[in-house]
């Protein structure tokens, strides 16, 4: 599982003209799915992410956790986050996982944050979305669960 992490001022995602999720500050969390990803991935993000020390502190470093500062998530599954480009000039995105087992493993990643007492807000599966947002800092990072 691969996320693209965000930290935003605010932030929305729209479907066909209409606002489907937004937030004030925290993170937008793009996220891919692989064949091999499980419910363990998905748990293990939640948690990185939910804890990642990317906030300041009252001396300016980086140690507050998006639970430190109250933080809420905009969540968009993205499958081209396993688009491969080293071949030819169009992505290939064979390494993305099956919509029935992407879409689960979404569901089940929003809902690790959820039961964290994080208000997460999500775009629409499988849907062209537009996503905006602020970027804070800016500060963008990228996380995979497995090595």
């Amino acid at each position: 599982m691969r996320a693209v992490v965000q930290r935003s001022r605010e932030a929305s995602v729209m479907v066909d003209g209409e606002t489907v999720g937004e937030i004030s500050s925290g993170l937008v969390v793009l996220l891919g799915v692989t064949h091999d990803d499980t419910e363990k991935d998905a748990a293990f993000l939640a948690d990185k992410i939910a804890n990642l020390r990317i906030y300041e502190d009252e001396s300016g470093k980086m140690n507050l956790s998006l639970l430190d500062v109250g933080g809420d998530i905009l969540s968009v599954s993205q499958f081209t986050l396993y688009g491969d480009c080293r071949k030819g000039r169009r992505p290939n995105f064979m390494a993305a996982a099956k919509p029935e087992l992407a879409n689960s493993l979404y569901e089940a990643f929003n809902s690790f944050l959820r039961e964290k007492g994080i208000k997460v807000e999500t775009g629409r599966f499988g849907a062209m979305m537009d996503v905006s947002l602020i970027n804070d800092g800016p500060v963008t990072l990228i996380l995979d669960s497995q090595a």
